[in-house]
């Protein structure tokens, strides 16, 4: 009967019959035979539901296994973008009368009342947006979970977390990171001694690569404390510790001296982190710590539409405060700052590699990963890394590298790509 009752209730709302086969809690069934199947295991899924409607309160629902989505989650997901896409349900307004049909249907099911505490893994993060402290706690939310965690999904190699650059579908993600690494490099023109700035290191697979294959001299900054021990413990074991510097440091007070700027600097999804008000500050950072002539690399995904930031689920679960835009705005903003831009790079299609390649690495370890930090994130991730895939496949999220110079003196970059 309760199935019944909500798909009743939920027509106005998904433009039809509905397009899942929705399990209830009470062991009743709707919806076609052949669709996702989509379980409400507690009437509290509802309860989310009805406090935030769309995408914040079924990730709450989910993550805390309130819902849940057994088969094949992407085919779940991609099966629903397209039915409301077909529907043309995308920015519609239920009417007087669908909200007074769902509130009946939710005064007969008992869903009225105080909604759940939100689920432990969501963020909590308070102070003025972007001030030091926020974004210390912001960052601290995703990366300090603890590099264990991290070594059980990003590659074994470089611990590369962001976009690396296939060469085929068959590459393996290390080899993959590696290449990265490597056009990052090139493109820097880096050269034994020359001084690199990093600027949001992670969990230093530039920092170290620079310093490794190309003999540079470099510094990187995090606000992630865990990072920076990992990153410095792996610079000792591989004998880098002469070349390597990680700072525990805001990038707003990473700027050098005057006269002291470095040869290049590199800054690899980090941008996405400083906010839209912040943006021109930390392309100024960029633009100010190079020496004229020297090269700058940001690589930072993109997003066109509505929503600016990672959306509901990813603000709140994953990366707080997120904003990205469109990859001209970021190009533009670079520009302002006394900038050259030189050259964009698109890479969306990787990402949907690398993301498969870590979304591969983390249902393999899902026993350990599971054992480490509990069942909730572990449902966080998954909806992060299934989610994060279909946003780069659709074109709804790209990313991009943006090569730059300093003007004020005479640049090498080659006559060629």
């Amino acid at each position: 009967m309760t199935a019944t009752v909500l798909a009743d209730a939920l027509r106005p709302f998904v433009g039809g019959d509905l397009p899942v086969r929705l399990v209830s809690w009470d062991g009743t069934t709707a919806g076609p035979a052949d669709a996702p199947v989509v379980e409400l295991r507690s009437p509290d899924a509802l309860r989310r539901l009805i406090r935030h409607p769309g995408e914040l309160g079924a990730a709450q629902a989910y993550v805390t296994g309130e819902l849940d989505v057994p088969g094949d989650l992407d085919a779940a997901l991609t099966h629903a973008f397209s039915v409301a896409r077909s529907r043309g349900l995308s920015g519609r307004r239920p009417s007087v009368r669908a909200m007074a049909g769902a509130l009946r249907a939710a005064i007969g099911l008992d869903l009225i009342g105080r909604p759940p505490a939100p689920p432990a893994t969501q963020a909590r993060v308070r102070g003025r947006l972007h001030s030091k402290d926020r974004d210390r706690r912001a960052i601290s939310h995703h990366y300090d979970t603890t590099a264990d965690f991290y070594s059980l999904i990003l590659d074994e190699r470089t611990m590369a977390y962001s976009c690396g650059y296939h060469s085929s579908p068959e590459q393996p993600l290390a080899d993959a990171q590696e290449a990265k690494l490597d056009l990052v490099c090139r493109k820097l023109g880096l050269e034994p001694g020359m001084r690199l700035l990093d600027v949001g290191c992670g969990w230093g697979s530039l920092s170290l690569h620079a310093a490794e294959h190309y003999g540079a001299r470099v510094v990187g900054v995090t606000i992630s404390a865990e990072q920076r021990r990992f990153a410095q413990a792996a610079a000792r074991r591989r004998g880098l510790s002469d070349k390597v510097e990680i700072l525990l440091c805001d990038y707003r007070d990473a700027v050098p001296l005057p006269g002291a700027e470095y040869d290049a600097v590199a800054s690899l999804e980090m941008g996405e982190h400083v906010g839209e008000r912040n943006y021109p500050s930390y392309a100024r950072v960029l633009h100010d710590s190079v020496r004229p002539g020297g090269r700058v690399l940001v690589q930072q995904m993109s997003r066109t539409g509505r929503w600016p930031g990672g959306g509901p689920f990813i603000e709140s679960f994953i990366a707080p405060d997120m904003y990205m835009r469109p990859v001209g705005e970021t190009a533009a903003l670079l520009e302002r700052s006394g900038l050259e831009v030189r050259d964009v790079h698109a890479l969306r299609e990787h990402y949907v590699l690398t993301v498969a390649g870590w979304l591969r690495r983390f249902e393999e370890n899902i026993e350990l990963i599971t054992a480490l930090v509990g069942e909730e994130l572990v449902r966080v991730w998954r909806l992060y890394l299934v989610g994060g895939s279909m946003a780069f496949r659709d074109g709804r999220m790209g990313v991009d590298q943006l090569l730059m110079v300093r003007p004020g003196a005479a640049h090498s970059l080659p006559w060629v790509r």
